[in-house]
């Protein structure tokens, strides 16, 4: 979907930072460094993230984005290909922050109580950040009008965790530890619910303080020992 007044826009902005060479004394100084690269990107992202939050995402265009990280409007569209998957990678970013440093679910050797103790914790982590509950409030109030909003978090945030989730729980060795009957899609949905708890609560009335890692790790404990004790098989007598 293309921005209001784009072709206006492209007609006359300044040439892309990403791409323009600057002279001096007649000499081109080349193309940018990766690191110059990488932290041209950064910052655009951190940029729109923060827009997002603080305006709405129908209220910012990718003019203003573009304005205030200081690139042009065709570089957005050349790397993101416009707001919705500017947003994407925004939010996508945040995620990858948290789960990066737990090992792969799919190659994880360790007991189960401790796999689902370790990605417990890091959930909680994301989900109990100002700024993810921000985002959660302004993806529910904005959804009716930005479908494309709702759809892409749900594809790179709650959706991409649900389906890493569902594909651990049919892993070969993890299944059988299950109760016949709760496939591996309703064990994610399940153990996600248990961890959230009153998801209600949390986007109605922001909580004075984010809980620390002690307070999460309690929490975690109790909600995991829930999940478990409703899911896994009889132990025999």
């Amino acid at each position: 979907m293309s921005e209001p007044g784009l072709s206006d826009t492209l007609s006359t902005e300044p040439a892309d930072p990403d791409t323009m060479e600057l002279g001096c004394c007649g000499k081109s100084a080349g193309r940018p460094r990766a690191a110059d690269m990488e932290a041209r990107a950064e910052n655009l992202l951190h940029t729109a993230g923060r827009l997002f939050l603080d305006k709405g995402y129908g209220k910012v265009s990718l003019e203003m984005i573009a304005r205030e990280a200081h690139v042009a409007v065709r570089t957005i569209y050349v790397k993101f290909g416009g707001k919705s998957g500017l947003f994407n990678a925004v939010v996508e970013q945040k995620r990858a922050a948290y789960f990066s440093t737990m090992p792969a679910l799919q190659t994880d050797m360790r007991p189960l109580p401790v796999i689902l103790a370790d990605f417990g914790l890091l959930f909680m982590q994301l989900i109990t950040m100002p700024a993810a509950i921000h985002l959660n409030r302004m993806v529910i109030a904005e959804a009716a009008n930005s479908p494309e909003l709702a759809e892409t978090f749900y594809k790179v945030g709650p959706g991409q965790t649900r389906e890493m989730l569902t594909r651990f729980f049919s892993r070969p060795d993890i299944a059988p530890l299950f109760r016949t009957g709760l496939t591996p899609d309703l064990l994610s949905m399940h153990l996600l619910n248990c961890l959230l708890g009153d998801q209600l609560s949390r986007l109605l009335f922001m909580p004075p303080a984010q809980p620390d890692v002690a307070q999460l790790r309690k929490l975690v404990a109790v909600r995991l020992d829930l999940f478990l004790r409703g899911t896994l098989q009889d132990t025999p007598a």
